[in-house]
């Protein structure tokens, strides 16, 4: 549920970026800088600082006219000259945010003060000599005009960031697009998360997901609650109503700012909330990108597969894991959720696989506690909580995965790594049981399971086996070429006679077929395989290319 703001945080005009401004280092290697021959005393990590604007002045009491972030010029003829009062105007300029210090020698001193070097060593600021005389207002001049041609690049490239995000908004792009448009413009991984931490969509490289995913929402609790650290979060949010956060991980400067590139996205979000109204998109995407990514093998291994899920919020450590097919009716996000938390469980909802069925449906894959049962009236009390059109709905269950975290493997447990490959067949079990032919005595909803159906299951298990493969091709090549050449439908029929064996009455009905028109199609499958389909060892090879044929349809 969206959370009720007062006010936004979302800044659409912000100052010229810190990061567009040039560090120390870069000012040094100025031509104009690089004439008086500079010599770093104190550097490393000082020399990183911004440089803001650039002040020339002696007096030992400049300190007070500083605002931060001026890169200091002195020839020091006015600076004091005990060392404890040196000491002292060091630490005042680091009070005051100086960049870094540049003293012109020659002019006062030889060589710089001890007591100033090591001063500003201690202080961590970044102190440099100039060997050679320069003219101040060069320097001036030259540091300026960069500052000020990287404050009109920033202008520009916000300008750009902004069109580019107004336009995906007024386009309607969808959430995980405009994540990937962000995290492209970043160069960096970017999450969409809800309110309850909950990874809606991620677009982070498939080397990293464990490590950036993996144990999400500890992490992110902890950022918002002690500080974002080197993580970037932007709420997204309109109207008063915030929906979740962008979060974006390290990555390189951007001329817009990495901030205002952030809220762009962001906003571009909050428009397309505002314009789903009741419809929880965000959901609808990041479920099926998730789900439907594991099905097509889009995961560089089962750690990273399970830091996904869990980052959905989708439990795994001593949860059962089902994959399954709703065929029959439209299956929301939140709805299944909800069936799911009834069972103290949740869901995450995909799309309907190729080959399954015309109508509306989905995949889910379904994570219950290990000792909640699920039976078949608690299946039967899920089902009917999916969809209003309960009435004709199909929900085909694979066999359960056991998932424990840790190594060792018990009687209700496995290893996550074995578990994540278990859930994986539960889903193909799904969908083969999905697409196999299916009566339904009844109003609905109708559960089927894969443990109920031993030969679908072992269709499952071996479907990659070349030899399963060249069976079915084998068995039905006669009534493919036949279907192909006439647009004929024989192998549904076949399907429809094999669903009921022993009744050809209901086979006609399930091919919407009149018994005669049913009988002469089984006499022409009869007389085109040459075989005899009252076998009963015809039947179960049949039954079984038949099943092989449909768990790789595309």
């Amino acid at each position: 549920m969206p959370e009720r703001r007062e006010e936004s945080s979302i800044q659409t005009e912000r100052p010229i970026p810190h990061e567009s401004l040039p560090t120390v280092r870069e000012v040094l290697a100025l031509d104009a800088v690089e004439a008086g021959h500079p010599e770093v005393l104190v550097g490393g990590a000082a020399l990183d600082a911004r440089v803001r604007w650039v002040h020339a002045s002696d007096s030992g009491g400049v300190a007070r006219l500083l605002d931060g972030g001026e890169l200091l010029l002195s020839t020091g003829s006015a600076w004091p000259e005990e060392p404890a009062q040196l000491r002292a105007f060091v630490l005042s300029l680091v009070q005051a945010g100086i960049a870094a210090l540049i003293l012109e020698l020659g002019t006062h001193y030889r060589y710089a003060p001890a007591v100033v070097v090591e001063a500003a060593r201690e202080q961590g600021m970044a102190l440099v000599v100039l060997r050679r005389e320069v003219k101040f207002v060069a320097v001036t001049e030259a540091v300026h005009r960069r500052i000020i041609a990287d404050q009109n690049a920033a202008l520009r490239a916000r300008d750009d960031v902004r069109a580019r995000f107004t336009a995906l908004a007024l386009r309607g792009s969808p959430a995980d697009y405009i994540v990937h448009q962000l995290a492209q413009t970043l160069a960096a991984p970017v999450v969409l998360e809800s309110l309850a931490h909950d990874v809606i969509v991620a677009e982070v490289p498939v080397s990293r997901e464990e490590e950036i995913l993996a144990r999400w929402e500890v992490r992110s609790r902890l950022a918002h609650r002690r500080g974002p650290g080197d993580w970037l979060i932007v709420p997204v949010e309109a109207r008063g109503f915030r929906w979740g956060y962008l979060v974006a991980l390290p990555g390189p400067a951007h001329p817009a700012g990495r901030a205002a590139v952030l809220e762009q996205g962001a906003i571009a979000l909050a428009l397309g909330r505002l314009t789903d109204g009741a419809v929880d998109e965000w959901a609808r995407i990041g479920q099926r990108r998730l789900v439907d990514g594991l099905l097509a093998g889009r995961f560089a291994g089962h750690a990273d597969a399970a830091a996904r899920l869990e980052a959905a919020g989708l439990p795994l450590d001593g949860a059962r894991l089902y994959g399954m097919v709703v065929t029959g009716g439209e299956v929301e996000p939140a709805t299944a959720d909800a069936a799911a938390t009834v069972l103290g469980g949740r869901a995450l909802v995909g799309t309907l696989p190729a080959g399954v069925a015309t109508g509306p449906g989905a995949t889910l894959l379904v994570s219950i506690p290990a000792r909640t049962p699920f039976d078949a009236e608690a299946a039967r009390r899920f089902a009917e909580a999916l969809s209003p059109a309960a009435a004709r709905l199909v929900l085909s269950v694979g066999a359960p995965a056991h998932v424990r975290g840790g190594e060792g493997a018990g009687v209700e447990g496995t290893t996550v790594q074995a578990g994540i490959e278990r859930a994986l067949t539960s889903l193909q079990e799904a969908i083969d049981l999905a697409r196999a032919p299916q009566g339904r005595p009844g109003r609905g909803p109708h559960v089927r399971r894969a443990e109920e159906r031993p030969l679908a299951r072992l269709v499952t298990a071996l479907r990659d086996d070349h030899r399963v493969l060249d069976h079915g091709e084998r068995m039905l090549a006669p009534l493919i070429e036949y279907d192909l050449a006439r647009g004929g439908d024989l192998l549904d029929v076949l399907g429809a006679m094999l669903a009921h064996p022993g009744n050809r009455t209901a086979a006609a009905t399930a091919s919407h077929l009149s018994r005669s028109v049913f009988y002469q199609r089984i006499a022409l499958i009869q007389e085109l395989l040459a075989v005899d389909l009252d076998d009963g060892e015809i039947q179960t090879a049949l039954h079984l290319a038949l099943l092989v044929r449909r768990s790789v349809a595309p």
